[in-house]
This record gives structure tokens, C-alpha cells and sequence, in this order.
């Protein structure tokens, strides 16, 4: 399953090309894969993050196994460590290979995708003259992360498909998880720029949390008015196409996720 969005929350500004590595702070710059979709927005967003002077970095989410694309950002070396948000193929199915590419470790929530021991929420990694801070952020995926970067003028966050530059994110592990989640986001400091997995970076991270959570009520109200018209038994499809009525096809299925969980929460609040 890859990222998605499930409506319009907030949007972003331009896109960077494609082969084109473009800077968005003073510690992080991205590059766009070629895998644009209805999924996907423009493509999945690999980040490099350096401290100002440094000759080594990190690098975030290497994205699809597209071997120009690999090799573009392997061209950024040396690379002390390749970080994974979560395990989508288009975020994670280019890691292998890109770490054989630069010989850099591997580390994520999940430990299949971690060369060592895999990382936990409040880590602090030390690497490339950056200080990470690694935050467990699950709903989207159980397996997502965020990373608070600090190291240059001021703080970033690299938020993965937790949050996205346009639309929202869909939902593949628990709400209640996400709702969470996005009450931790909406703690930052304020005007700490969000960098994301899809898009582009918005300059308020906390800002945007907040209207996803306002976004995530407003469908909650929406389904349990669906299911009070639809009957409890509705299936996730029949409330879907009652709370989407316009929704473009090949986003039906990212939707379906998404309502799912929300009903997995109002189940559980009875």
C-alpha cells in the first residue's frame, strides 16, 4: 500500500522537477522520484539533510527502485545513514539498493528495513553534525515516523505520509493512533517548517496538525451521519461512496482504508 489522500486539508506552494535537486532549508534539501500518481501526488520526496558545512549527510525515504533516481541522490556521498518514515514501496523500495549504492546503515521503526537495532520513539541520533530526534508517529502506518532535525538556523520535521503538502494523508493503521499522533505534531514549536513525503513543505507544522484534527472531526461527523442514514451494517464502500460523492475513482480504495479505521474508533466508543 503506498500514500494517499482522502481529501484537501492544506496545500503547499511549487514543486521541485524531476533530476533536480532542490534546497528547502538551511539543513535539508529533497529530490523528486518519477512516480507521480493519484497516490502519490508529483512523486515521493527523498530528503537530504546536512548541517551547514558538512561534507557528509543523511538521507530520508530513498524512495521506488528507479535506478536513475538512486543513483542522483547517491551522487550526494558520503551518506552516513539512510532513515525510512515508514515501509510503502515508494518510499522503501529503493533502500536496499541505494544503501548497497553509498554503504551507508539502514534504520527505521520496522526492523526489517534497519541494518541494526531499529529505532524507537525518542531516540536521539548524533550523525552527520545533525542531532535527530525520532518521533513514533503510527496511523497511516503503524510502522511511520517522524524526524525533528536540528542542526541549522532552526528546528524542521520530516513527516514521512504523516502529513502530506496537499490533502490528507490516508489511514491504514488506528485513528486513535493518528489522532494522537497529530496532538503530538500540533505541540511543536510554532513556525516549525514541515517537510514532506509528498508535496510541498508547508512553513507551520503545528499549525497544520491542528486542521488535520479539525479535518479528521469533520469526518467523523460525516460518517456517523452516513450511518445513521445508511444503517449500522453499511459497509466501508456504501459509506464511502455517501461521504465521497465526487471522489476520483482511483482514490476509492485509499478512502475505503480511511473510513475503515474511522469506523474501527466509533466501534470501539460504541
Amino acid at each position: 500500500m503506498i500514500s494517499g489522500r482522502d481529501g484537501d486539508a492544506a496545500s503547499g506552494a511549487g514543486h521541485p522537477a524531476y533530476g533536480r535537486r532542490r534546497a528547502v532549508a538551511d539543513v535539508a534539501s529533497v529530490w523528486l522520484a518519477n512516480n507521480p500518481s493519484a497516490m502519490t501526488l508529483e512523486g515521493t520526496n527523498t530528503w537530504v539533510l546536512r548541517a551547514p558545512g558538512a561534507r557528509s549527510c543523511v538521507v530520508v525515504d530513498p524512495g521506488p527502485a528507479d535506478e536513475e533516481h538512486l543513483r542522483r541522490v547517491g551522487e550526494e556521498s558520503p551518506v552516513d545513514l539512510v532513515l525510512l518514515t515508514h515501509g510503502h514501496h515508494d518510499h522503501s523500495a529503493g533502500l536496499p539498493r541505494f544503501a548497497e549504492l553509498v554503504g551507508a546503515p539502514t534504520a527505521a521503526i520496522d526492523p526489517r528495513w534497519s541494518s541494526g537495532e531499529p529505532l524507537v520513539d525518542g531516540a536521539v541520533l548524533d550523525v552527520a553534525g545533525l542531532r535527530l530526534e525520532v518521533l513514533h508517529t503510527p496511523g497511516h502506518t503503524d510502522d511511520s515516523a517522524c524526524f525533528l532535525v536540528h542542526g541549522g538556523e532552526g528546528a524542521v520535521v520530516l513527516a514521512g505520509d504523516t502529513v502530506l503538502g496537499r490533502g490528507t494523508t490516508v489511514l491504514t493503521g488506528s485513528l486513535r493512533d493518528y489522532l494522537t499522533t497529530l496532538r503530538r505534531l500540533a505541540g511543536l514549536p510554532p513556525g516549525t517548517p514541515l517537510l514532506p513525503g509528498h508535496g510541498a513543505e508547508l512553513p507551520d507544522a503545528a499549525a497544520t496538525a491542528r486542521a488535520y484534527l479539525e479535518h479528521r472531526e469533520r469526518r467523523l461527523d460525516q460518517v456517523r451521519a452516513a450511518l445513521t442514514q445508511l444503517g449500522a451494517t453499511a459497509t466501508p464502500a456504501e459509506v464511502v461512496a455517501h461521504v465521497y460523492p465526487d471522489l476520483d475513482p482511483a482514490l476509492s480504495f485509499a478512502a475505503e482504508q480511511s473510513v475503515r479505521a474511522q469506523l474501527r474508533y466509533l466501534a470501539e466508543d460504541g
